[in-house]
């Protein structure tokens, strides 16, 4: 069964396009943004230039995704500020062992942080 996005191919320019706003927005490096979606940092900067597109049957599509949950939670949690997502993203945190920002490179660290971000929301 194909997803969604797979059936509607302008759902992945769309989360194409959120990826490059949230990786501006967190001054996430090509290094970085490629390492959270599990490409090399060269396929990450044609990403940001529109010379390359995420299949939406990858498993980057699905980092992708998680990267806009975490981002759309610490959105609403900081109140829309991007300094303080950013910052707290480089903050110590002694519940998640690390860095979240750290935590971000693996799949299983993106959907812990996510899973954190997503506990802490749900009790505001």
């Amino acid at each position: 069964m194909a997803t969604r996005a797979a059936q509607n191919p302008e759902r992945a320019d769309v989360l194409g396009n959120a990826i490059i706003r949230i990786a501006g927005l967190w001054e996430l490096s090509n290094a970085k943004l490629g390492s959270i979606l599990g490409l090399s940092s060269a396929t990450a900067s044609r990403l940001r230039h529109g010379q390359a597109r995420l299949d939406p049957t990858s498993k980057s599509f699905e980092a992708g995704q998680f990267l806009l949950r975490l981002f759309r939670g610490l959105d609403a949690l900081m109140g829309s500020d991007d300094d303080a997502a950013r910052r707290w993203l480089a903050a110590d945190n002694l519940d998640l062992g690390g860095r979240p920002f750290d935590r971000l490179d693996t799949m299983r660290g993106l959907i812990e942080v996510c899973d954190y971000v997503d506990f802490h929301r749900a009790r505001v």
